[in-house]
């Protein structure tokens, strides 16, 4: 990465400004290039009045809550998990429209609550200003409950995180972005146990297998559709056999590979304006 800019330097004071003021806090902390990097500096800052919570449930792949563990360990921040089963929401496991709304409202309902059982000031959480250009219609929860969010507040984006976690030795700064498995299934389609554990299956055997950033969308009970940076389409083509074969011990029938190539939010893509903007994302 090039050399940080003036720019970005500002925007890290201004966030260790901002986070001292608040005092204490709780960060949702999910070990993604975000929250590691929000953890980080709010440790840096407040010390042992900076605590992470990780929410455990079936949409979390384990792979992430262990790296959680292990980062939490090692920086010596004191770490809470709590358990947080999406699939008991009412409406949620019909993946409606407004899910990742309730799911958000849900989850940092019980963040706050665990935060004030702990005489903590504020739960904060790592999106970004990328965010904003998105349908995210979990902002709209976050801002309703008084969440702070401290990386839009001092208009970080995703590069410049990337760049000032890198600095800051952190090894999350090159991570593959990761967003929860339920944003894997099409709109509609019922979200299961079964089919996120299919889905968590086979996107760790791409990993494992070296895929730098990628998405495998379900459709249906076993339907797969992988989607890699189109760069990486040739390599994926020639290792086909073998991953056709582990999907289909992992249940899927069909596996497909999106010529579109990897892209965030791709199950957006057939959502109406006025269904986005009846949602909202927080703004």
């Amino acid at each position: 990465m090039n050399e940080l800019s003036s720019e970005c330097r500002e925007k890290l004071l201004g966030l260790r400004k901002y986070l001292k003021s608040l005092g204490s806090v709780a960060v949702a902390f999910s070990s993604g290039v975000d929250s590691t990097f929000l953890l980080k500096v709010a440790h840096e800052e407040l010390g042992d009045k900076a605590v992470a919570i990780t929410a455990t449930s079936c949409l979390f792949p384990a792979r992430e809550c262990n790296e959680a563990e292990s980062f939490c360990r090692e920086q010596g921040i004191r770490h809470i998990k709590i358990k947080s089963e999406e699939l008991e929401i009412p409406e949620f496991k019909h993946n409606p429209v407004n899910r990742c709304y309730l799911c958000k409202r849900e989850l940092f309902g019980k963040l706050l609550a665990v935060a004030k059982e702990n005489d903590i000031a504020f739960v904060c959480e790592g999106s970004n200003m990328d965010d904003l250009g998105d349908y995210r219609p979990g902002l709209k929860a976050i801002s309703e409950l008084g969440i702070k969010s401290p990386l839009r507040e001092c208009g970080l984006y995703k590069n410049e995180i990337r760049a000032l976690s890198k600095e800051l030795g952190l090894t999350t700064w090159s991570k593959q972005s990761f967003a929860c498995l339920g944003s894997r299934f099409v709109y509609g389609e019922e979200i299961t146990e079964k089919k996120l554990a299919m889905v968590e299956s086979a996107e760790q055997l791409l990993l494992d297998l070296g895929f730098s950033q990628l998405r495998v969308r379900i459709h249906g009970e076993n339907f797969a559709r992988i989607e890699v940076p189109q760069k990486e389409m040739e390599r994926l083509m020639a290792l086909r056999e073998d991953i056709c074969k582990k999907f289909r011990d992992f249940g899927f029938l069909y596996v497909t590979l999106d010529l579109q190539g990897y892209r965030t939010g791709s199950m957006n893509e057939v959502l109406e304006e006025s269904e986005k903007e009846k949602y909202g994302n927080g703004n």
